[in-house]
């Protein structure tokens, strides 16, 4: 057995050999990182960036700089590039991939932004460019915030989309349908949006366009050339006023990129940041109970005679200030928001202007929408109402008006949110009853004098009721026999008589409608309505 070697015996161990590091140094690396940020930052290149200018677009950081309060961008994904192994892709750069993502504040308050930009392959969706989107996406319904898409965007990137691998996409229209109703999603058009790009805006709550500058469709005009034959231009096919006067998948056409981003963040500002918040309160300098006696010489009492609702919404909401959502389409029904002693409100109202208020097709589709997206996002809702009823007649009835006017009846029988109704003039018939009549779970509903609420008016009535005895009565008799019964009928449809009944909780002088519809909000804030459990309805569409 061999002895143990003293300490001082034993031997020293070979020293480790220096090894030197012959890489960049940490400041060699942050310098060769913020080149490549500088790079990506250009997006397309100074020369892209120029072109876009020179078609009155702005590029997509400018964009962003509007859209988000100052220095509070931080970008998801700067340095993406597409990956892709086609060999149409081969050597092309793509900064971003051609689509910015991230999160900021509007207003103070966190939003979610996806940005594609036309100065990188046409802001076409990429692979790498819908993976930063499913995570901004992602993280917006975690925790809950809005979203935003500015598009300028040729669709999807054919380059890498062409063959079965198409068979893995689809996720976003998916996710927008999940995120529908939970957290508000807004589509900016400020360029193209084609095919993929052009149903984003079709599952968003709200989408402007750029005048001119926008359009969106599911095929560009080559592949319609190809498909049917048709020569028709991007702008006649899908520009904005297209969309926002004739389609109404739009909402609002605005003169440029600068009015577009406006419009964007003056929408989000009604919102809460999503469906388990309230909706913000502003501060009011607008006294809650100003009086508002211009509305008494505004509205003629002979109901045959128009008016111009929207100077009655304008003189009752906060300083004025009235947000239409498609006031191009439909025109015979206003909607939008307005404030209400600095709580935000959805305002339905008819405009005599246009076919003397009555309700189309279109009419219904607009109030469906407008009522479903408020009450999803906890927002009240005040009905103007001065309804002759729905169109009569073949030609609607071929357009299913029956299914489309269901559709605002099941909107407006399904809304919990607060409703405050004030009948103007006529409320007739199925048009008293969509304009949240009493039978719909009004939290307030008052009437003015020139109030007339009935199953039909006082002519149609009389050419039913008494058409006979006019008929058989000497010629020069009938005019002065049915004035008289329009006169003895217009006496059963006075305000007083449902007020009379307790049908209406209020006969209000004109002059108070704003002071009357604050103090209904106000009572109605607590408001709690519980509903039979189902998985969801069966809509009417």
């Amino acid at each position: 057995m061999t002895e143990p070697t003293s300490s001082s015996e034993a031997q020293a161990p070979e020293p480790m050999p220096t090894l030197t590091y012959g890489g960049p140094s940490m400041s060699e690396k942050v310098k060769e990182l913020r080149a490549r940020k500088d790079e990506h930052l250009l997006m397309g290149g100074t020369d892209r960036v120029a072109r876009q200018r020179s078609q009155n677009k702005l590029n997509v950081r400018e964009r962003l700089e509007l859209l988000f309060d100052a220095e509070t961008f931080f970008e998801y994904g700067l340095l993406a590039h597409h990956q892709s192994q086609s060999p149409q892709m081969q050597g092309k750069i793509t900064p971003a991939d051609g689509c910015v993502t991230g999160i900021g504040e509007v207003d103070g308050r966190k939003v979610a932004v996806i940005a594609y930009d036309f100065t990188v392959m046409a802001g076409s969706i990429g692979m790498v460019g819908e993976l930063k989107a499913t995570r901004i996406r992602e993280i917006a319904l975690r925790e809950r915030i809005p979203v935003v898409w500015l598009i300028d965007s040729a669709g999807a990137r054919i380059q890498e989309a062409t063959g079965s691998m198409f068979a893995r996409t689809g996720d976003l229209f998916r996710e927008q349908v999940i995120m529908s109703g939970v957290v508000p999603q807004v589509a900016a058009m400020m360029g193209p949006g084609a095919a993929g790009t052009a149903y984003i805006p079709g599952l968003s709550d709200f989408v402007p366009m750029v005048k001119g500058v926008a359009n969106m469709a599911l095929a560009g005009p080559h592949l319609v050339k190809a498909a049917v034959g048709e020569d028709v231009t991007a702008e006649d096919m899908g520009g904005s006023a297209v969309h926002c006067k004739v389609s109404g998948v739009a909402d609002l056409e605005v003169p440029d990129d600068r009015s577009c981003i406006e419009a964007v963040r003056k929408y989000l500002s009604f919102f809460p940041s999503s469906n388990l918040e309230e909706p913000p309160v502003s501060e009011c300098s607008d006294p809650s109970d100003r009086r508002c006696d211009d509305l008494i010489e505004l509205v003629p009492s002979n109901p045959r005679k128009a008016y111009d609702m929207r100077k009655l919404i304008a003189s009752i909401v906060d300083d004025g200030d009235f947000f239409a959502m498609k006031p191009d389409w439909a025109k015979n029904l206003i909607t939008g928001f307005a404030r209400f002693g600095g709580r935000p409100a959805g305002v339905v109202a008819n405009q005599p202007m246009q076919l003397g208020g009555a309700l189309d097709v279109n009419a219904a589709d607009k109030a469906a929408r407008f009522v479903w997206l408020c009450d999803a996002f906890g927002i009240p809702l005040v009905f103007l109402m001065d309804c002759p009823g729905f169109l009569v007649g073949s030609a609607v009835e071929k357009q299913g008006i029956i299914r489309h006017g269901a559709k605002m009846l099941f909107a407006v029988s399904e809304a919990t949110v607060p409703k405050i109704t004030v009948v103007v003039r006529k409320g007739y018939g199925a048009g008293y009853y969509v304009m949240n009549g009493r039978a719909f779970e009004p939290d307030l509903i008052v009437g003015w004098p020139t109030a007339e609420i009935s199953v039909m008016g006082p002519e149609g009535a009389v050419n039913i009721i008494f058409r006979k005895q006019i008929e058989s009565a000497p010629p020069d008799q009938q005019d002065e026999m049915r004035n008289n019964f329009i006169a003895m009928i217009r006496e059963q449809i006075s305000p007083y008589v449902a007020a009379g009944w307790s049908f209406v909780d209020d006969i209000i002088d004109p002059a108070d409608t704003r002071k009357v519809i604050i103090r209904g909000l106000e009572q109605a804030k607590t408001k709690k309505v519980e509903r039979p459990w189902r998985k969801h309805g069966v809509l009417p569409v």
